[in-house]
């Protein structure tokens, strides 16, 4: 079992930056590729980013690709997303999960794929 905890969200005003933390206990996650999702207001949870256990893959949706960064800190045993540049369109709780049942090289973009979840942080993006 994997308990993730997410934290770093807040609100920002457009074009401003923030770092989201994802915290993992229990089992360690070395092995687990590691995923952010988030969900706006009456839409489906989305993907954001990925990242491969081995973390030498990483994969983005279109709509944060060069603004958003995933990282992983194994000895922390921790996962961030740093994002800049940030739009009201990305207003939306963010949610951490783990997928156990990767290879070093995956990076799961579908929900289904994620065996853990976090509990999210809210992202709120002023215009």
């Amino acid at each position: 079992q994997v308990h993730l905890v997410e934290s770093g969200g807040g609100l920002v005003q457009a074009g401003g930056s923030l770092r989201l933390s994802c915290a993992a206990s229990g089992r360690t996650f070395t092995y687990y590729a590691m995923g952010w999702f988030r969900q706006a207001p009456g839409k489906e949870r989305e993907f954001v980013a990925a990242i491969s256990w081995s973390g030498g893959n990483t994969y983005y949706a279109d709509s944060v690709k060069g603004r958003f960064t995933i990282s992983r800190g194994f000895a922390e045993n921790t996962v961030y997303l740093q994002m800049n540049s940030l739009k009201p369109e990305d207003t939306a709780v963010y949610y951490c999960a783990a997928d156990r049942d990767s290879n070093p090289v995956a990076v799961p973009t579908i929900r289904r794929e994620y065996d853990y979840w976090g509990q999210g942080t809210q992202v709120t993006v002023s215009s």
